[in-house]
């Protein structure tokens, strides 16, 4: 059981109250059903430009998803600044389908999406220096993780993530796992860049390993998009690190289960 586990970086005494909220949801059904598409790298790739572009919208790209399927699937020729970073992030999902979920591995995803990010020296690497969010009027949004335990802080959160890999869990409490690494991945907060891209592609990563392929075609990316308000709203538990409030956490863990019901993401 989820709450049993004695997890050092993942709160799990809220996952009782998160199940009575989605107590009328049959998350098994909704999972098995999405898509009913056959498998194919294709579909897979169908799939991963669709939650590339989003997450990248999410990050302010000025990407639009007709531009891009076409860019990839119908060679339309397009700039490539318009389109690099989305690439990145496309082989990064490719990448992550392809290997284990370890923080080894997400190192080296998190350099691939960051190829046009980030210089390569700093590409996949734990930040060694502070980190700060400024919103859009330039005030301080967030202080991450500080400098002297976000690696030790990293490791810890991939400790939580190996256990939960290796136990059996419910869908309920897949889902609810995997929103709050989600979520605690985005508060510490451990790279120079592309932080906000780990996160979601994580999510899904996590997802895929404890049920399955068709976790890779959740459009939650998308929901979270058309959601934008409401997802930064709910990311946004605490000014700092060292005092983030999880009792706030419910309606960030709740997006996910959202969208996986039908019309919610079009």
């Amino acid at each position: 059981m989820l709450t049993n586990l004695g997890l050092q970086m993942l709160p799990t005494r809220y996952f009782p109250e998160y199940a009575k909220r989605i107590k009328g949801m049959d998350l098994d059904m909704l999972l098995r059903e999405v898509p009913k598409v056959e498998i194919t790298t294709d579909t897979f790739g169908f799939y991963a430009s669709v939650a590339s572009v989003f997450s990248s919208k999410i990050e302010g790209e000025p990407i639009e998803l007709d531009s891009y399927l076409r860019h990839r699937f119908l060679q339309g020729k397009y700039k490539p600044d318009y389109t690099r970073k989305v690439d990145d992030l496309n082989t990064a999902y490719q990448y992550a389908r392809e290997n284990r979920l370890t923080l080894k591995n997400v190192l080296r995803a998190q350099a691939l999406l960051t190829r046009n990010l980030l210089p390569k020296h700093r590409r996949g690497k734990i930040r060694t220096g502070h980190e700060i969010i400024v919103n859009a009027e330039g005030r301080i949004e967030y202080t991450a993780a500080g400098a002297a335990i976000v690696e030790a802080e990293t490791e810890k959160l991939f400790a939580d993530i190996a256990l939960l890999l290796e136990s059996t869990l419910t869908p309920e409490e897949s889902l609810y796992a995997a929103s709050m690494i989600h979520l605690v991945f985005l508060k510490i907060h451990p790279f120079e860049d592309g932080n906000g891209r780990t996160a979601r592609l994580l999510e899904k990563w996590f997802l895929s390993e404890k049920n399955g392929e068709t976790a890779w075609y959740i459009p939650s990316e998308r929901y979270y998009y058309q959601y934008l308000s409401e997802y930064y709203r709910n990311v946004h538990i605490g000014q700092d690190y060292d005092s983030l409030d999880f009792e706030r956490c419910l309606p960030m863990l709740l997006m996910l289960p959202t969208s996986l019901l039908p019309n919610q993401s079009q």
